[in-house]
């Protein structure tokens, strides 16, 4: 590069937010939801950056899962994502997100960039604004809070 700078270093100058999830499921988990996630990549929503399957045995070891045909059953799973990594997720990371599973848990553990926030991450970024915090809202939460606050109007309301 002229400026000096290296490839690598431009890539990640480039991308978008990224996030991780650990999505934990009862027993194996199957490739019946996969074709949404698919289609968030196939549109450029999100690009995959590691996907692991983990599970947490009764005795509280863990084991990772093969990407193909996690569950035995002969079915497509997550075989399209072998060979997907960017070796984001050290083994650190995979017993930590583990130990959050109940026994006899598996989860599948993805973590992946916001590929349609790149833009404006870019320009915040070359704006020198930085990202000082983020979170996570669970849907529980927001519609307890929401209810909370239909009931509060309703006694306000009724009164």
């Amino acid at each position: 590069m002229a400026d000096g700078r290296d490839r690598g270093a431009v890539e990640l100058e480039e991308m978008g937010p990224v996030d991780y999830l650990v999505m934990e499921f009862p027993g194996t988990p199957t490739g019946e939801n996969l074709p949404l996630l698919v289609d968030l990549v196939d549109r450029g929503i999100v690009r995959i950056l590691d996907l692991v399957l983990v599970k947490r045995e009764f005795d509280g070891s863990m084991s990772l899962l093969a990407l193909a045909d996690a569950d035995g059953d002969g079915e497509w799973d997550y075989s399209v994502f072998e060979g997907v990594s960017a070796g984001v997720l050290g083994q650190d990371d995979i017993d930590e997100a583990g130990q959050a599973l109940e026994p006899g848990r598996s989860a599948v553990i993805l973590v992946y960039e916001n590929t349609w926030a790149a833009p404006l991450a870019v320009a915040l970024r070359r704006s020198g604004a930085q990202m000082v915090a983020g979170g996570r809202i669970p849907v529980q939460a927001l519609l307890a809070s929401l209810d909370a606050t239909e009931a509060g109007a309703t006694a306000v309301t009724a009164n």
